[in-house]
């Protein structure tokens, strides 16, 4: 028996194997030095949780919230051990992350001896400046986080969870991993700039790539910055036009990296020198901008700005530079030079942004495979040639030039006071022509002797060219024909119904975005608070006053009232807004099923997969929308209260605080509230779809064990974590089937009425009836 894995892949297997053999049997003479860089690790992210991290990351939280919603905003523990063990699993990772550095280093003459070694010389001065540079990068990353993003996303994902009153109770598990998460992310993000330009120099990826698929990175960027950040669309802003801004700059970089690898970093124009003057020379101005501000600041610089400067703008574009003035005032000298710095980063800022707008005009040095490839004048830079290069382009390119645009491409060769490559460019567009000229006489003296033999030739080849690509296109045909049952039966079918539905996605895309959008912008204005406090006014006062222990008559149920009952708690920074999302996609679902079914039936019913009149869905449609209102409205002013009344109650009868996480409880609302008009719904589908042939009685009734069967499995995933809510989801359910049998038994008179009797089926509606469902 031959083996499963071929002799190279298990050559691979075995050499990497040998490789980490090697790094860790060199690694046994250095495993105290790794270990104590573990250590070092570890215990250094252990106490500076404890000491200092924890205080920062909660004071950052808080920056911008105002005093009520601070008080409000707490972090809580919720096991004795969390804290502790969140510490340990941080210490750890820290530690793991800085002992590979390590263990890499000490393995490096093993890996070496291994063959193990990079392929391009890379001199220990670039690899530390590369080291450097992604710190940087990585630092400011991290200072954007901190100082911009954080503060505004933390005040606004506080403000929506107060305003609707549930307390901010914010875990220390989900706030750190929402917080380490971010911070990952944005430091990663940084490292944008450099990845381009390496890849751009490399030709791994090429300038032109990131050029042309600018649209497709903006795109990139979007579902990151949707992945990583809160759900809503400011946040998401936040995060994504910086990186839109960083990948311009990158775009730039990459360009300039691009020209000196392609040009030769060896010259003065385009090369290293250049680069290193440039950089100097801009690093220079923002020094000098930074101490020219802390000095002019120093020298009571906001107080003349004020008398001389501001009253010069309109009242809506004045400046306020309050914060500034307060870092100065307070912290001194330091604070003057502070605010130097601060304001020499937003020139810098400006500046890489205005320079790399300006190398994005200018043009790109062709890599030699574009160069070689070219056919016409439109695929050639002329501008970005040098001299040597003009022999290198192809002939056909002059050929199909004009005199005159030789002429235009000389001049501007002489405009730049490149007089070598103006001349380079005559001397070839002159020499090709004449070789042309000649080639066309020896063709007239040549085609007049051997008459009509050559067009004999090219029709024998025109008509090859042509048998062969027919005999190509009849290929297909010559085989068995593939029948349905080959492609894959059922996967057919639903491929058939899909396509039917291509015409209406548009509708359904639109009803789906529109309900989605609706509700979602509804519940984020302040539905979501509403709905809470209308729902909160229904619970029993005196339930109320034993959960403040002290008495709310008279008062009136509002968001505040409930903030500070403490009754409702968001653990994770982003949970309101998840739970606005995942209602809003419910009912966008809901409200594009009875689309779909409609739509898409006659493409089932030509598969032969189902019978029955499609107009049934319409009315289904404007049932469910009747069932779930009218549940809704019982469940949301009568069962819903009646059963947080006595869950609270138990509660206290027992001795315990009450505080529900909103996610549990706005969950256990909705199952009381839309869930009633759910089970009403149900009942009214089982005899719609029996009345219109979809689903008869008889068919239900002897299907009804893998009915009750799927409800079950279907309610353990849905259902809240716990065999009890599974049971209290489940059950209901599944008797609600039952019950809409009996109803069905009863309409039926048994089974006989209908079309339902003997499991016998219904007469085919009218096919003209019916056109109008496709």
């Amino acid at each position: 028996m031959s083996s499963a894995v071929d002799e190279d892949t298990a050559r691979a297997i075995n050499s990497g194997r040998e490789t980490l053999g090697a790094m860790f049997s060199t690694a046994q003479d250095h495993l105290q030095k790794v270990f104590i860089v573990f250590t070092l690790g570890f215990v250094g992210t252990f106490y500076a949780l404890r000491v200092y991290i924890w205080d920062f990351l909660e004071a950052t939280a808080k920056t911008n919230m105002d005093g009520d919603l601070a008080d409000a905003t707490t972090i809580i523990t919720r096991t004795p051990f969390e804290v502790i063990l969140l510490q340990a699993k941080i210490g750890v990772l820290m530690g793991i992350i800085l002992a590979i550095p390590a263990l890499v280093y000490f393995s490096r003459g093993a890996l070496r001896r291994r063959g193990v070694d990079s392929v391009v010389p890379i001199s220990t001065r670039y690899k530390i400046g590369f080291g450097f540079a992604s710190a940087t990068l990585f630092v400011l990353g991290l200072l954007y986080a901190y100082v911009i993003f954080f503060p505004f996303a933390f005040e606004f994902l506080g403000a929506v969870a107060y305003e609707a009153g549930v307390n901010p109770s914010w875990g220390i598990t989900e706030f750190t991993e929402f917080i380490v998460l971010l911070t990952i992310s944005f430091g990663l993000a940084a490292q944008l700039p450099l990845a381009m330009s390496v890849l751009a120099y490399t030709e791994i990826v090429s300038y032109e790539t990131f050029r042309d698929k600018w649209r497709h990175a903006i795109v990139v960027i979007t579902v990151f910055g949707a992945m990583f950040s809160p759900p809503d669309p400011f946040t998401l802003l936040m995060w994504a036009l910086p990186l839109v801004a960083l990948y311009v700059f990158s775009l730039g970089l990459a360009k300039v990296v691009t020209n000196m690898r392609r040009r030769g970093a060896a010259e003065l124009d385009t090369g290293s020198k250049l680069v290193k003057r440039r950089v100097l020379q801009f690093v220079g101005g923002i020094v000098v901008v930074a101490l020219g501000t802390a000095a002019f600041v120093n020298q009571d610089g906001f107080d003349r700005l004020e008398e001389s400067v501001f009253p010069l703008f309109p009242d809506y574009a004045r400046p306020d530079p309050s914060s500034l003035q307060a870092i100065a005032t307070e912290y001194g000298l330091l604070g003057d030079v502070a605010v130097g710095l601060i304001v020499a980063l937003v020139v810098a800022v400006v500046a890489l942004l205005v320079y790399t707008l300006q190398i994005l005009q200018s043009p790109v040095y062709p890599r030699e495979d574009d160069l070689r490839s070219a056919e016409t004048p439109d695929d050639v830079d002329f501008e970005t040639l040098a001299a040597d290069d003009i022999e290198e382009i192809p002939a056909p390119v002059f050929l199909a030039m004009e005199e005159e645009q030789a002429l235009e491409y000389s001049r501007q060769a002489m405009y730049d006071d490149n007089r070598e490559k103006a001349q380079a460019i005559l001397d070839r567009f002159d020499t090709l022509e004449e070789r042309a000229e000649n080639a066309d006489e020896s063709a007239d003296v040549g085609g007049s002797d051997a008459g009509g033999a050559p067009a004999e030739g090219a029709a024998d080849e025109d008509e090859s060219v042509f048998a062969s690509t027919a005999a190509g296109m009849l290929d297909p045909f010559t085989e068995e024909e593939t029948t349905e049952e080959d492609i894959g039966g059922y996967a057919y079918d639903l491929a058939f119904i899909v396509d039917s539905l291509t015409s209406k996605t548009i509708y359904i895309v639109g009803v789906f975005m529109a309900v989605l959008g609706g509700t979602f912008l509804a519940l984020y204005q302040g539905g979501f608070g509403y709905v809470l406090v209308q729902f909160i006014d229904r619970v029993p006062t005196e339930v109320l006053d034993e959960v403040t222990e002290e008495s709310i008559q008279g008062q009136e149920i509002s968001a505040d009232l409930i903030s500070d009952l403490g009754l409702v708690i968001a653990l994770h920074p982003v949970e309101v807004l998840i739970f606005m999302v995942k209602v809003s996609t419910i009912l966008g679902i809901i409200a594009i099923l009875p689309m779909v079914l409609y739509w898409s039936w006659p493409a089932a019913r030509e598969r032969g997969l189902v019978s029955g009149d499609s107009r049934v869905f319409l009315v289904w449609g404007l049932a469910l929308f009747a069932g779930f209102a009218l549940g809704l409205f019982v469940g949301f002013y009568w069962i819903a209260p009646t059963v947080i009344s006595y869950l609270i109650t138990d509660a206290l009868v027992n001795g315990m605080e009450v505080t529900y996480r909103i996610n549990s409880f706005s969950w256990l609302v909705i199952y009381t509230t839309i869930g009633v008009g759910f089970l009403l719904n149900l009942i009214v589908t089982m005899a719609l779809f029996h009345v219109g042939g979809i689903v008869h009685y008889r068919t239900m009734l002897e299907r009804w064990r893998p009915v009750v069967v799927a409800i079950f499995a279907v309610a353990a995933f849905a259902s809240p974590n716990g065999i009890l809510t599974m049971f209290l989801v489940a059950i209901p359910i599944a008797l609600t089937y039952l019950l809409g049998l009996a109803v069905l038994y009863i309409l039926t008179a048994g089974g006989r009425l209908f079309g339902g009797g003997g499991g016998t089926t219904a007469p085919e509606p009218d096919p003209e009836a019916d056109a109008t469902g496709d």
